[in-house]
């Protein structure tokens, strides 16, 4: 992309084309477009060069998960949310965004972080985007990436980032994450969730007002949370590395000390989340997520350490996969009853403590009471029974498991 279209931003000067061309004055949007388009289809067709498997056509269908689909069909149907969607979406300051960080920002390309740029071009040719998103890295410690926008999403990676994953392959997935979510259309909706978020701190002093706002918001960050999980899988899809996406996601969690860590050792970390505690931990963890946008980054990394084990992943990656041409006769009902067989294996396969119950009264357990009296206290539902105490877990005393720690998991966004 040329920087030459800087000076084009605002509409005060003409610019010139990928092609060597001048394009007219007042056209500085569509010159950045037209030479990313051009860039993504000369450009690229000869990369990546060092083996990874690309996917012609392929459809955002392959890697999205399917809670990603399921919360976004309960997000629109949200009482108010095609209303607040439609008023908004010609208020989100997209042209105000673009000049922000077109001033206040570097651009990437051939001469500023060229081998960011060189990365952004192998993810686009991998996953067959026609159009290169703007990358941006914008000064903040924070470790963070976004990816943003209307017409055309724009792609920013913070300098916390940038320095914090100095591994090429755990940088590459970064950047197919980001440019997974363009290619599955996800910079809309968080860059409402963007507005909406200031917009509820700005009129928190009007009755009631914050509550209507703050239930769209909820059921946004419920979304944008699923949804990271399926840029997760087009990043691995562009890395084609999954030891490297699951050590960029530690470094997010432990920062830059890889020689401490171990992604074996963090993987269990998510099992015991999962698995550790009992009713009350359960509660804890949804009062602990509901601020986040993102999802923990061991629950992450699990995620996709399992996803790279399935039959799915084996069949895409030898080149069976819906393709975007495809879309259009893709079945929404088969795509609800896919994600209703996820939530169901979930909840049957899961060994959170509330989804165990859920999983039981739904199997039409009897002794309900005595089911929700175990789950509270942590006793183990069929364990051995001790005289006169109920049920406890071996060396547990009367009271069984107890309570495992409950500590915050935090607030913010976190990173990617």
């Amino acid at each position: 992309m040329s920087d030459n279209t800087a000076d084009n931003a605002d509409g005060t000067d003409g610019a010139d084309g990928a092609d060597g061309t001048r394009r007219p004055d007042g056209e500085g949007e569509a010159v950045e477009r037209d030479a990313s388009g051009v860039e993504a289809t000369e450009a690229l067709r000869e990369r990546p060069d060092d083996g990874r498997r690309r996917f012609p056509g392929i459809s955002s269908r392959a890697y999205e998960h399917p809670a990603d689909r399921s919360a976004l069909v309960a997000l629109r149907k949200l009482t108010g949310f095609d209303t607040v969607f439609k008023a908004l979406s010609g208020m989100l300051p997209e042209r105000s965004l673009r000049l922000l960080f077109l001033s206040d920002s570097v651009r990437v390309d051939d001469r500023q972080f060229a081998h960011l740029h060189e990365m952004l071009l192998d993810a686009c040719a991998i996953l067959d985007v026609e159009r290169v998103p703007p990358l941006y890295v914008s000064q903040d410690p924070k470790p963070n990436a976004m990816c943003i926008g209307l017409d055309q999403p724009i792609i920013v990676l913070t300098t916390g980032l940038v320095e914090l994953l100095d591994d090429e392959r755990e940088m590459r997935a970064v950047i197919g994450h980001e440019v997974g979510h363009a290619l599955s259309g996800h910079a809309v909706y968080r860059t409402l969730l963007l507005f909406l978020t200031n917009l509820a701190v700005r009129v928190a002093w009007i009755p009631l007002g914050n509550v209507a706002i703050m239930a769209i918001v909820t059921a946004l960050r419920e979304w944008f949370r699923k949804s990271e999980l399926s840029a997760d899988r087009a990043g691995l899809l562009v890395g084609q590395d999954p030891e490297a996406s699951m050590r960029g996601l530690m470094k997010l969690a432990g920062g830059n000390h890889l020689h401490d860590m171990n992604v074996e050792a963090f993987l269990a970390q998510a099992r015991e989340y999962e698995a550790g505690g009992d009713l009350r931990d359960s509660v804890l963890k949804i009062l602990n997520v509901l601020p986040r946008t993102h999802p923990f980054a061991a629950v992450r990394a699990a995620e996709l350490h399992d996803w790279s084990r399935t039959r799915d992943y084996q069949r895409l990656m030898t080149g069976h996969y819906p393709r975007r041409d495809e879309d259009g006769n893709a079945s929404v009902s088969a795509s609800m009853r896919e994600s209703a067989g996820h939530y169901a294996r979930t909840v049957r396969t899961s060994k959170d403590p509330l989804m165990r119950l859920v999983n039981d009264v739904a199997g039409g357990a009897s002794d309900l009471g005595g089911r929700l009296r175990d789950f509270a206290t942590g006793r183990r539902p069929g364990g051995p029974q001790d005289a006169g105490t109920g049920d406890g877990e071996a060396g547990g005393g009367s009271n069984g498991g107890g309570s495992g720690g409950n500590g915050s998991g935090g607030n913010g966004s976190g990173g990617r």
